[in-house]
């Protein structure tokens, strides 16, 4: 067993045994739907978004520091990022870089641009660290994580604005960071899905396609919980309908309890055509994409209802739907289903990037 493999169970023991607990106190307080959520996926993490009596309630601000503290750092294996700014066209953004040593010493790569989740709103490049290295070490690949800012300090396109300066930066600077521009995806978790989504989109419009989507439960639609109305057997732990609509009225600027638009696709603003990937018309040439999303996150429809769409514009997109899974549970890094998940998630960014050598 190598040292990352022990350190990251060493890590995952120490949570578990950190969950049962945690549960056994908040059990009759998270509900009957508790039941509903696999058995290795019911982590202290659950209790996420919902106050003393059990009720939703707002995240904190800092929700990537609550992410982070539930597991030991001092445990995982050394990661290989490092900041770095990104500039393009008088605009400079933060990004953190990783890449193994030896990725120099071969011929051009591949590289993916990541972003963050945390609702738009919230969250930072180091709640994934630890992912990042783990896909630069295991692809090969240069990854840059994008430190974009959020709102409502900087609404709609600030972040999207970030991204693709970062993305028009590694392209432009490809021959200089060892990178293949033609193998350049972008990714992202919740938020940062459906950033990176809107990203593609507006690469593509722009004459620069990226070469895959990799798109871990993403945030793509305004109209889902609109209001703050609950879904029911949806969003019931660590991101709500509540959230939700608070999170997206931040992003695009109006108040959380304005009902957006319900208007098709079609009807997508001009003044803001990116702003909401599942409100884009036509999704024709777009890079090929994974999907993955739990069965009880509140994104459930919306992304399969993007990727059918995604589907019949002619892009190739493999959709993984996990059983019992709440939003972010992935970061149950001690739960062999999540780990599943995870590698197939890479493996299938790996396998679309070496098939465009």
């Amino acid at each position: 067993m190598s040292p990352s493999t022990r350190a990251t169970l060493g890590a995952a023991a120490i949570a578990a045994l950190s969950a049962v607990g945690a549960l056994a106190v908040r059990r009759r307080e998270l509900g009957p739907g508790l039941e509903r959520v696999a058995h290795e996926l019911r982590a202290p993490l659950l209790v996420i978004g919902r106050g003393p009596t059990g009720d939703p309630e707002d995240l904190p601000a800092d929700f990537s520091s609550l992410l982070s503290s539930r597991l030991p750092t001092r445990v995982f294996p050394p990661r290989l990022g490092r900041r770095a700014v990104a500039s393009w066209q008088g605009r400079e953004v933060p990004v953190w870089v990783y890449q193994t040593a030896g990725r120099r010493q071969t011929p051009p790569t591949g590289a993916l641009v990541w972003l963050h989740g945390g609702g738009y709103v919230g969250g930072s490049p180091a709640q994934d660290h630890l992912l990042c290295s783990r896909i630069a070490r295991e692809l090969g690949i240069l990854v840059v994580s994008v430190d974009y800012r959020l709102a409502p300090a900087h609404p709609y396109p600030a972040a999207l604005d970030d991204a693709d300066a970062a993305l028009r930066w590694l392209v432009q600077q490809a021959g200089d960071l060892g990178v293949d521009p033609a193998r350049i995806a972008v990714g992202g978790a919740s938020a940062g899905g459906g950033l990176a989504a809107a990203l593609a989109g507006r690469a593509l419009d722009e004459g620069l396609r990226p070469a895959f989507q990799l798109l871990v439960y993403p945030m793509l639609d305004d109209r889902t919980g609109a209001g703050g109305v609950e879904i029911p057997g949806r969003g019931e732990f660590v991101w709500t309908a509540r959230r939700n609509a608070e999170s997206w009225g931040a992003y695009l600027g109006r108040p959380a309890r304005e009902q957006p638009d319900s208007a098709p696709a079609e009807a997508a603003p001009a003044a803001a055509p990116w702003a909401v990937p599942a409100r884009r018309a036509d999704l024709r040439g777009l890079p090929d994409a994974w999907i993955g999303v739990g069965d009880l996150d509140l994104f459930l429809d919306e992304d399969r209802a993007y990727a059918e769409r995604l589907r019949a514009a002619g892009v190739r997109v493999q959709l993984r739907v996990e059983p019992g899974m709440y939003h972010a549970a992935d970061y149950c890094t001690w739960s062999g289903a999540m780990r599943d998940f995870r590698d197939e998630a890479i493996t299938a960014l790996g396998r679309a990037l070496a098939a465009q050598r």
